[in-house]
């Protein structure tokens, strides 16, 4: 997939002297002579007139980056991501976590880059989430992960893009291709390019391969949250045939048509098969004492409210806090008002009241968005999702799922 640069011809042959995975991994990559600031745009890398001006230190550590950009996706996995958080997605924010990302690790590897440069420790420093160093930072954050996280909180997110102009951050990175699951060919493909070009390092002892596999960027978690909850919540609220005494099956039709042609025996009663006559049922218990943040409930009310959509369901809010103290059915302009709505915080947490009246309700499944910071009632006959902002030890009964940070 290599391509012809001018500009960074030379540049391109030391860093395969220097940098062996590096060089390998450019191998896969477009290099193309082009106008404006160099950029990455899928796997085509762009590299602009200002290239020149560089000296080839910075010139080799740009191009590392650039091809790090290519190598772990980032464009797919920015345009995936746009996906998940519509209008509110902001192309810097994304831009921040891949740039600090990729910059720590060329910094740890020899590399040098243009300055000043956005790094990943002092990001996560400007973001109230400081690191204990270099190594710790880059095995606990991805760009997905970090960048989901520099969303959530309005003012953080302006005050980080001030700061980042101030680190000559500038946008690199085009929208590419959402691959949600990771399991396009060009995924698997990447992949294990990046192992073997590791390998290649490791041997060599210099550039990135001598850091071993860190990066948690290298494998990001491959399934969103809202694909697992959405198919727990579909599989939950499909509407299933039963049994129905009402109208016989096929088979016991067929046989008794045999035995009136044949003057047979009359054959026994088969009961055939119906669907539900009411409506899949949804019960949402929504824990307002909870650290559940604002970005996190309006991706799962938007997911909650898809599924009934497609499905059909009937859906219930049940807000609460020591008891359920607002309870609306929701319809479609109801959902809207979820995600916008103001309610009461700062109670304790008590799941007595919410099992009490969601039972009235004979759920298909009660989903519950909450902490899971209070003791639990006695197990209830309906399936129970605890959808929680961070792992915790798993209750007794029901299933868990993470929707936060992880």
């Amino acid at each position: 997939m290599t391509g012809h640069s001018a500009r960074a011809a030379r540049a391109l042959v030391h860093l395969g002297e220097v940098d062996p995975a590096l060089g390998v991994l450019s191998l896969w990559c477009r290099h193309r002579d082009g106008p404006g600031a160099t950029r990455t745009d899928g796997d085509t890398i762009s590299y602009g007139p200002g290239f020149d001006t560089l000296g080839l230190p910075e010139q080799v550590g740009l191009v590392a980056h650039h091809v790090l950009h290519v190598a772990l996706r980032h464009s797919d996995r920015q345009a995936a991501l746009a996906e998940r958080l519509g209008g509110s997605f902001d192309a810097s924010l994304y831009g921040l976590a891949a740039d600090g990302i990729i910059n720590e690790t060329l910094i740890l590897a020899g590399h040098a880059l243009p300055r000043p440069a956005v790094t990943l420790t002092e990001l996560l420093e400007e973001a109230g989430k400081p690191a204990k160093s270099s190594v710790d930072a880059l095995e606990r954050w991805d760009a997905d992960r970090l960048a989901m996280a520099l969303h959530r909180d309005p003012r953080l997110a302006e005050k980080l893009r001030e700061w980042g102009a101030t680190r000559g951050f500038a946008t690199d990175l085009g929208l590419g291709e959402p691959d949600e699951e990771g399991e396009s060919q060009s995924a698997a493909d990447w992949r294990n390019q990046i192992l073997r070009a590791l390998e290649a390092g490791r041997k060599a002892g210099s550039g990135i391969g001598r850091l071993g596999a860190i990066l948690a960027d290298l494998a990001p978690p491959q399934v969103p949250w809202e694909l697992q909850l959405r198919g727990l919540l579909a599989k939950a609220l499909t509407e299933r045939p039963h049994r129905s005494w009402r109208r016989p099956s096929g088979r016991w039709v067929a046989q008794m048509a045999a035995a009136e042609a044949t003057g047979g025996p009359a054959p026994v009663y088969e009961p055939g098969r119906a669907r539900m006559d009411t409506r899949p049922r949804l019960v949402v218990g929504l824990d307002t004492s909870s650290s559940v943040d604002a970005q996190t409930l309006r991706l799962f009310t938007a997911e909650a409210e898809g599924i009934a959509r497609r499905t059909g369901a009937e859906v219930h809010l049940m807000a609460f806090d020591e008891a359920v103290f607002r309870e609306e059915r929701l319809d479609p302009a109801g959902w809207q008002g979820l995600r916008d709505a103001a309610f009461r915080t700062g109670g304790g947490t008590d799941y007595g009241d919410l099992f009490d009246k969601a039972g009235r309700r004979d759920p298909s499944m009660l989903v519950i968005l909450t902490d899971l910071d209070a003791d639990l009632p006695p197990a209830p006959s309906f399936p129970v999702l605890w959808a929680v902002p961070r792992a915790v030890e798993a209750p007794g009964f029901g299933r868990v799922l993470v929707i936060g940070e992880g």
